[in-house]
């Protein structure tokens, strides 16, 4: 038996595993193509941009121009972090180009997540590029801005909506990270003008079960239909708005060290950067067939925030993500365990919407039968959620359908999902999933579904390890 130590409320959880089973420690990985120096990997692109001739050709003194750039979720916010280095160099060009320092603005697009602090801009920006625009210029992107551009519905009838000062910009451009992400297989490109700068009910076009329960949600790939959403989304903004988005994409490392940067069209980059982001992001495992069961670790605070791994809507996602990353290396129908302190904290600071949306979904026999509900339009759209979100940083109402959506992929997919160390098990039990007091009951009971010697993938550090990737079986 070996000892491995997994994710676990605000420590760790220690459990023995058979000496068989496969553990994949994302902190220890050591994949990654070689950094760059990202300042002169963001001048090199922006001097040679793909489809577009460079910013200063483009500024000019009379020109509105809006930077739109990713929030605090993710993307690091070391010295080196893409968007801390990026913004100064596209101010400076554009300067250089005629532009007047007043007719810049930088946009936060944090779509649905709660919008940012100053004290949070100046953590992952730097205090020298805010002071240049802060108060006025430097300003939240809002979901429920009463001048939010609506453009009716693309070909795929995806609703298409647009950030007003974006939409009236006439030099818009965006800044994204590209990084292995479940949603369309990376963020960045047109995922990031379509996710990041449009209203929820765009946005609930694609976080919704019609997408995200398609077995190709599942696998994090670039080819999926969720994918294509963002594609067709992205060209009607474009088309709406008169105009193409200038994006600068950087290819992340698993410390958010910058890999490569290309700047241009969103189409246009996103070809330039995926063939980089797959070298690092997909990975592959010793394991001669799939995995009977998945192990996760999960710890209280990560990606959106303190209670993540808590508040059973967003744990659910966390642990539906999860599985879309190592889908390529678990049967269908096997069994997940997350170690997850599920002690009911929904940590209402943050996310006030949450407690209500999960007392609601039970009173439906199915996730997505709540969420095609008159309950879930009253929650999305109620006045003091909304008010909320626009004024005192909380992430809006439908962010919790959205997650819940993700959560809802694991119920076809699987037998069965355990909570181990459940500390408040009727909220395991309301998302769907089987508590347990301690991981050996959850892999006791797991052999009843897979057998009396599983094979075993656990990823301990899936969330605390660095940037993701997506787990494969090695190819013989």
């Amino acid at each position: 038996m070996r000892e491995v130590q997994l994710d676990y409320g605000d420590g760790k959880m220690g459990i023995e595993l058979p000496d068989s089973a496969t553990v994949f420690n994302l902190g220890r990985l050591d994949n990654d193509p070689p950094e760059v120096d990202p300042t002169e990997a963001v001048r090199q692109a922006l001097k040679k941009p793909l489809g577009f001739p460079p910013l200063k050709e483009l500024s000019g003194p009379d020109k509105k121009i809006v930077i739109g750039f990713p929030d605090r979720v993710k993307g690091g916010a070391h010295a080196k972090a893409h968007r801390r280095i990026a913004i100064p160099i596209i101010v400076e060009e554009l300067l250089k180009g005629g532009a007047k320092i007043e007719n810049i603005t930088l946009l936060c697009a944090m779509g649905l997540h709660r919008q940012n602090t100053l004290e949070e801009w100046y953590w992952y920006l730097g205090k020298e590029i805010v002071d240049l625009f802060y108060p006025g210029r430097i300003v939240n992107h809002d979901a429920e801005d009463p001048g939010l551009r609506n453009y009716g519905v693309d070909e795929m009838g995806n609703v298409i909506q647009c950030n007003q000062l974006l939409a009236d910009a006439d030099l818009p451009i965006v800044i994204g990270h590209c990084a292995g992400n479940p949603y369309g297989g990376y963020s960045g490109g047109y995922k990031m003008l379509v996710t990041g700068h449009s209203g929820w009910r765009s946005i609930a076009s694609h976080h919704c079960p019609e997408t995200m329960h398609r077995r190709d949600w599942l696998g994090a790939s670039t080819k999926s239909h969720m994918r294509r959403q963002f594609h067709s989304i992205g060209l009607a903004m474009e088309e709406g708005i008169g105009k193409k988005v200038f994006g600068v994409d950087a290819v992340l490392g698993r410390k958010a060290q910058v890999l490569d940067v290309k700047a241009g069209r969103l189409g246009l980059i996103e070809e330039a950067t995926w063939p980089l982001a797959d070298q690092r992001t997909n990975v592959s495992v010793d394991m001669a067939e799939p995995a009977d069961v998945l192990i996760i670790g999960v710890p209280r605070n990560f990606h959106y925030g303190p209670g993540m791994g808590t508040n059973p809507c967003l744990m659910s996602l966390a642990i539906g993500g999860q599985l879309s990353r190592c889908w390529n290396a678990f049967r269908e129908g096997g069994v997940v365990i997350a170690a997850s302190i599920c002690d009911g904290w929904f940590n209402d600071n943050w996310f006030p919407s949450y407690k209500e949306t999960y007392e609601s979904l039970q009173k439906y026999c199915s996730i997505p039968e709540f969420l095609a509900s008159d309950d879930m339009i009253r929650i999305a759209e109620d006045t003091e959620y909304c008010f909320k979100y626009s004024n005192f940083n909380t992430y809006h109402p439908f962010h919790a359908m959205s997650m819940i959506s993700g959560g809802g992929v694991l119920a076809p997919y699987t037998s069965a999902v355990f909570i181990a160390g459940a500390k408040a098990p009727a909220y395991a039990r309301g998302m769907g999933f089987i508590p347990t007091s301690t991981f050996k009951d959850a892999m006791e009971k797991a052999k009843r579904y897979v057998g009396a010697n599983p094979r075993i993938l656990c990823t301990p550090d899936c969330f605390t390890g660095g940037v993701g990737v997506n787990i494969n079986l090695k190819k013989n």
